[in-house]
């Protein structure tokens, strides 16, 4: 009889989720780690042998109520369905109430309390619906990925410039790699306390136009920043393809970064990782070897 999994992760097929299910199977074993995902049959080869996967969709709550039996600890992985997400993540602690889990994670914005940033409303409202559950919680309030900017790189070598609106602003970016690994380690804390919030970020800070230098240097190519008014650079992202309200919420993330609200010097990541964060250096040079 196999021994029922104790750590269950929703939105397991995402880039975060498939890190975190894997560092939670290398840690704990895959036999302890349920994957939910949309479609288990897609998702098939995307985790360690050894892991389960169940079928839960987050615009389907009698799905999770399914997927979710059984769950002793569950990271709940943030919706990207922009609008839609708090009725999403709603239906999660729902199930996850009624599963009766123990801790229930959620992986949520640096400072959301406090951010002025407009996705930083989705997570507040989730983070309240977290505390009114009565479950015990861990919030992971990540920082940015090195990933969302190393994602334009192809972009700026093309165009020969970096574009964006964040100005002078610090941005304390970390690999998504050390998010999962954080996840993990804080979802198998035997010792946390009830009511946990961990604002994460990486060790080091840089601006825009620090990142473009860097830029530069490494592919021996001059790759200037240059700064466009919020509207411009909105324009600029639905010229290049994206969803103009994806697009309005990346300009206004790079406007908030310029007032430093993606900055923070507690370290607070490295910490639970036990070893320090990635350089976005270091990212950028296996984006470039791509």
């Amino acid at each position: 009889m196999s021994t029922p999994s104790r750590f269950f992760i929703t939105g397991a097929a995402g880039q975060l989720g498939q890190l975190v299910v894997a560092e939670l199977a290398r840690l704990a074993g895959p036999e302890q780690v349920t994957a939910i995902v949309r479609d288990p049959v897609r998702a098939a080869n995307l985790f360690p042998a050894g892991v389960t996967l169940r079928t839960g969709d987050y615009d389907q709550p009698e799905t999770l109520a399914t997927a979710l039996h059984g769950a002793e600890r569950l990271l709940l992985i943030s919706s990207n369905a922009i609008g839609n997400r708090v009725e999403q993540h709603r239906h999660v602690i729902e199930a996850a109430t009624q599963a009766k889990v123990s801790r229930l994670a959620y992986t949520s914005v640096l400072h959301a309390d406090t951010s002025p940033m407009r996705l930083a409303e989705d997570h507040r409202q989730t983070e309240a619906l977290i505390a009114a559950s009565g479950v015990p919680y861990t919030l992971l309030r990540n920082g940015w990925y090195h990933e969302n900017y190393t994602a334009s790189i192809p972009a700026a070598l093309h165009h020969g410039a970096l574009i964006g609106s964040a100005g002078q602003g610090r941005i304390s970016s970390a690999a998504r790699a050390d998010y999962a690994a954080a996840a993990a380690i804080a979802l198998m804390d035997d010792g946390a306390g009830d009511r946990v919030v961990h604002e994460l970020a990486g060790d080091t800070a840089y601006t825009l136009p620090e990142f473009a230098a860097e830029l530069s240097r490494q592919t021996g190519r001059q790759v200037p920043y240059v700064n466009l008014p919020e509207a411009d650079y909105c324009s600029a992202l639905v010229g290049a393809g994206l969803p103009p309200q994806l697009a309005a919420f990346i300009a206004d993330s790079d406007v908030a970064a310029a007032q430093d609200a993606l900055f923070d010097t507690g370290q607070a990541l490295s910490r639970l990782l036990g070893r320090p964060t990635k350089p976005f250096a270091q990212t950028m040079a296996q984006a470039l070897s791509l």
